[in-house]
Formats: C-alpha cells, structure tokens, sequence
C-alpha cells in the first residue's frame, strides 16, 4: 500500500511538473545559466593564476637568499670563522628545502593554472554548441506558433462560411463589371465620333492652310503657279447668265423710267 502511495504521489508531481514546465522559458534560462557560468570561472582562473605569480615570487626570493647565503658561508670560511659559517650554511640547508617545495607547489600550481585554461576552451566551445542550439529551438517554437496561428485562421475562415460566401462576392462583382462595360459601350455607341473626326480634320486642314497662307505673306514659301485653260473648239460659246440677268435688269429698269 505505501508503494503505491509513493508512486501515486511520484505520478502527481510528475504531472504537475510536466505542466508547468515551458520549453521556450527553460531553454532562455540554460542560456542565461550558461552566460553566468563564464564569470565565474574567470575568477576562479584568475585565483589560480594569482597562485602561480605568488609561488614565482617566492621561488625568486629563495633564489636570491640561496644565493647571498652562499655568498656569506664562502666569505666566512675564507675569514677563518668556521662557526660564522656554520650558521649560514644552517640558513643555507632551510631555505634550499624551502625552494625544493616552493617549486614543487609552482609545478602543481602551473599544472592546475593550464588545465584550468583548458577546461574554460572546452566549456566556452559547449557552451556556444548549446546557444546556438537553444536559439534555434527558440527559433523553431516561434515559426511553430506563426504556423499554428495560420491554421486557426483558415480554420476559422472555413467555419465562419468565408468559403461560401467567398464565390458568391466574386460572380456578384463579375456581374456588376458587365453591366458596366455594357453601358460604356452604349454610351460610345451613342456619341457621333466619325463626324467628331470629320470636325477635327477640318480644323487641322484649316489650320493647316493659315500656316501657309502666313508663310506666302511672309515669302517664306513662292506662290503656287496656276495652269491654264484651253479653250474647246467644239463647245458652242455660252453667254454669262449673269452677265445676261443684269442687262435684262437694266432694260427693265430703263422701260419704266420712260
């Protein structure tokens, strides 16, 4: 019974994790993880490193104290002062053991200083492998969603009845652009455009004939010669009517005068 109490309760905060738990927000959260990583382990870096100068110096300062002690044992020992020197010489012994372990440590220490470098490539070249695969779930989630959001639409388009009264729009404004063009035809029917050309034509032949009569005044241009009329010797000759009409005017005219 108490098993399957604890692995009823195991199945309820399973359950309840699982569905609180937002991909998109816990990958955005490994990053800032991740990013958060890499100051402190520089400093962890720099603490070690700060481990390898302090040990170079000190292996320094026991170099250079060998060195005079050895420099103070010589010297004593050429002044004939024996125990002089053996108290240097004691001095001398301390700090070359002092040294050997100094440099045992520094040996450790540049050791751990470059694995410490190393292990800071190796992070910084996963951490970059896990951003750029987190940005492009991130990615992924939001074409995703635009995509869900597209099929709700035309799912809903679809629901609403946008498909039915979809072609039913289309033939009504395909009839109303017919019966528009049928009138505009109509309309052009109606209207005398070939004596509306006439007109036009006329007005550029007259237009035409002033820009000549302008150039003839002007002298631009010599008048046109005017070809003679032969007479015909078969036709007989024919009096003016007009001539003819005045003069019976006149006789008229004159028969009333007297």
């Amino acid at each position: 019974m108490w098993e399957r109490f604890k692995r009823a309760m195991r199945s309820f905060a399973g359950f309840f994790v699982s569905s609180i738990e937002n991909p998109e927000l816990i990958l955005e959260q490994n990053i800032r993880d991740l990013n958060d990583q890499v100051p402190k382990m520089n400093e962890n870096i720099a603490m070690v490193r700060a481990n390898v100068t302090l040990l170079e110096k000190e292996n320094a300062k026991y170099k250079a104290e060998i060195a005079q002690l050895t420099n103070k044992v010589k010297a004593a020992i050429q002044s004939g002062r024996d125990d002089v020197a053996a108290q240097y010489a004691t001095k001398l012994q301390s700090e070359k053991e002092a040294l050997v372990r100094n440099e045992g440590q520094l040996t450790t220490a540049r050791a751990a200083y470059e694995k410490a470098l190393a292990v800071k490539k190796a992070f910084m070249k996963e951490k970059e492998k896990k951003t750029q695969q987190a940005q492009q779930a991130l990615q992924d989630a939001q074409r995703a969603k635009w995509q869900a959001k597209v099929a709700d639409s035309l799912e809903s388009f679809q629901v609403a009845g946008v498909d039915a009264t979809h072609d039913e729009m289309l033939r009504k404004v395909e009839e109303q652009s017919a019966v528009n063009q049928a009138r505009l035809e109509m309309a052009l029917d109606s209207v005398d455009t070939v004596g509306m050309q006439i007109e036009e034509d006329a007005q550029s032949i007259q237009a035409n004939e002033l820009v000549k009569q302008m150039k003839l005044e002007m002298g631009l241009i010599a008048p046109e010669p005017v070809a003679p009329i032969a007479a015909d010797p078969i036709a007989s000759p024919v009096a003016d009517p007009m001539a003819e009409s005045a003069k019976t005017i006149g006789k008229k005219v004159g028969e009333f005068d007297v």
